[in-house]
């Protein structure tokens, strides 16, 4: 078990210099998030097998794969859900444990899935600001909400939204999804995980959130964008991560992959068409 307080659960690990972990490849200075020897065990059932990833800032990195190859339980480790069994996490050069959502939160971690966690009832402003409300002489400073709803919304470029005093319930999958996403960035966070952010969309709604990525990466937030769309995919992303049954198995620039090798890679764990310096020494 765990000892360490809650209220000092980040702790720090690193010493300076980067340290060999896991299979010895060491925490990328360059790299907002870097994942190394993560792995994951649910009593027999190994989820997750040594697990090394580099997550740039304002890049979007596409994490790809079959159901139950390790995605969900990847992110949800990274998330603070689940406690990695062995392995070490880096963020920002420092070795840090997460222990629950919030210590990721905390990061600068914000994670956006496929419910989205929105309120049907609230409206925009409501849904944006749930948890965590502005107050002025102990009432609800709505003014000061309503603007820096309608601020965030407008610096990522999302016009879709009529006005933020709409309610979440009567817009569309693609405008509740911008929403979302608006509400983790205007918690400042630095790493926005997107799990399947096009799921059930219409073809005029995943333009909207696909520019809506494009938009975060240039403004220097790292996107984990988690998708079985490999259009959507080769549309937005910088690099890609391949999972295959709980193993890291390809990993590199999106210029090194095609389609037809990221489905090979996906359905058999390997492909002739990406240079062998790309695969996962796990």
């Amino acid at each position: 078990m765990d000892t360490t307080p809650e209220n000092s659960s980040l702790t720090s690990s690193a010493t300076g210099q980067s340290e060999p972990v896991g299979s010895g490849v060491e925490s990328s200075a360059s790299s907002l998030l870097s994942l190394r020897d993560i792995t994951k065990s649910f009593g027999a059932v190994q989820a997750l097998r040594h697990v090394d990833l580099d997550i740039p800032a304002g890049q979007v990195t596409a994490l790809i794969g079959d159901n139950g190859a390790g995605k969900s339980t990847l992110i949800k480790t990274i998330s603070g859900i689940w406690a990695p069994t062995s392995g070490t996490m880096y963020w920002q050069g420092q070795g840090v444990q997460v222990h629950t959502p919030r210590d990721a939160s905390h990061l600068g971690i914000a994670t956006v899935y496929q419910d989205l966690a929105l309120c049907d009832n609230l409206d925009v402003v409501q849904n944006m600001y749930l948890g965590r409300e502005s107050t002025r002489a102990g009432l609800l400073d709505e003014i000061t909400m309503e603007l820096a709803t309608t601020q965030t919304l407008k610096d990522l470029a999302v016009t879709s939204v009529k006005s933020v005093r709409q309610v979440v319930g009567s817009l569309s999958g693609g405008q509740r999804q911008a929403v979302a996403v608006a509400r983790a960035v205007m918690r400042e966070s630095k790493l926005v995980i997107l799990d399947e952010p096009t799921a059930a969309l219409g073809v005029t709604q995943t333009a909207q959130v696909l520019e809506l990525i494009r938009t975060l990466s240039s403004k220097g937030i790292a996107v984990l964008l988690i998708s079985h769309n490999l259009n959507d995919v080769f549309s937005v992303a910088d690099r890609i991560a391949v999972m295959y049954l709980g193993t890291l198995v390809h990993h590199g620039p999106i210029a090194n992959y095609d389609r037809n090798s990221a489905v090979e890679m996906i359905t058999t764990g390997k492909s002739d068409r990406v240079p062998s310096s790309l695969a996962s020494s796990n």
